[in-house]
């Protein structure tokens, strides 16, 4: 999967952000398409080590991949996951979450 062009990014922003009315609320809304749309679980690495993102969290100040390995668990910044190749179904909104940020 190709990474979005500008307007693909600036499509799926609005979307996201769409009815928001602080930088909380546009966190909180990538969040959710998040969680709807990536497709989870998959497998990637980390490190060196295998993992498998099994889901999303919001923070307080980020949006956070829940990674695991046998009985581990581990939350990684979404924005410094590396994802596999391909990406998974969904990854075109850690992009636009990106976009959003700069």
């Amino acid at each position: 999967m190709r990474s979005p062009n500008r307007a693909a990014l600036e499509a799926l922003v609005a979307e996201a952000t769409v009815d928001c009315y602080n930088e909380s609320e546009c966190v909180t809304g990538f969040y959710t398409m998040l969680d709807e749309h990536l497709d989870m679980p998959f497998q990637t690495e980390v490190l060196g080590a295998q993992v498998t993102v099994a889901g999303v969290d919001l923070t307080d100040e980020n949006i956070v991949a829940i990674c695991t390995r046998g009985r581990s668990r581990q939350r990684i910044r979404i924005l410094d996951l590396p994802l596999p190749t391909p990406p998974p179904d969904g990854a075109q909104w850690i992009d636009a979450y990106r976009h959003w940020l700069r």
